[in-house]
């Protein structure tokens, strides 16, 4: 896994690390192997795994198919502070 440093600007170059780390799912299988799991453990989650994986293929599937009203999303108004702007705007919060 390779991440770049722009400008020397480390914090950022972090950032972006750790979200690929968690997409990768990285920090999950460090947990998982941080204990023995019983084999009998590791076929429940297993299957618990694959239930929900089915469940949200069904869900997308309906969504896609017009059979489930899909989720509405947040109006842009709504999500906050400081998400959402271009990369070169000033932060809404005041100058640093």
């Amino acid at each position: 896994m390779q991440v770049f440093v722009r400008d020397n600007n480390v914090d950022q170059a972090l950032r972006a690390l750790k979200k690929k780390m968690q997409r990768e799912g990285i920090f999950r299988e460090m947990k998982a192997r941080k204990a023995y799991e019983k084999p009998s453990e590791r076929k429940t989650r297993e299957k618990a795994e694959a239930v929900r994986r089915a469940r949200k293929l069904a869900r997308k599937q309906g969504i896609r198919d017009g059979l489930i009203a899909a989720p509405k999303r947040p109006s842009r108004d709504t999500r906050g502070p400081g998400r959402g702007g271009r990369a070169g705007s000033p932060p809404a919060s005041g100058a640093r």
